[in-house]
């Protein structure tokens, strides 16, 4: 993955985004420190097909397991 300073990707942005829209990713850094990735996104067919496997990888956790875990399982990373 190519290192930007954050400087040029500033300058250079649009061209540095037609490179991500045709694949590559990038990592723009300040002081020489990886800061943030441009990355291409996937597409809504990709995205769907993730959420679904993770659906069903959910369900086949939780099959036949009592009911506080179930509870458990849906509040799985919200903070109160």
């Amino acid at each position: 993955m190519e290192r930007i300073g954050a400087h040029e990707a500033r300058t250079h942005f649009s061209q540095l985004l037609e490179r991500v829209v045709r694949g590559e990713s990038l990592t723009i850094t300040q002081d020489g420190k990886p800061v943030a990735k441009l990355v291409p996104t996937d597409s809504p067919r990709e995205e769907a097909e993730k959420a679904l496997a993770r659906i069903r990888a959910r369900r086949e956790r939780i099959k036949g397991a009592p009911l506080a875990e179930l509870m458990a399982s849906v509040h799985e990373g919200h903070r109160w």
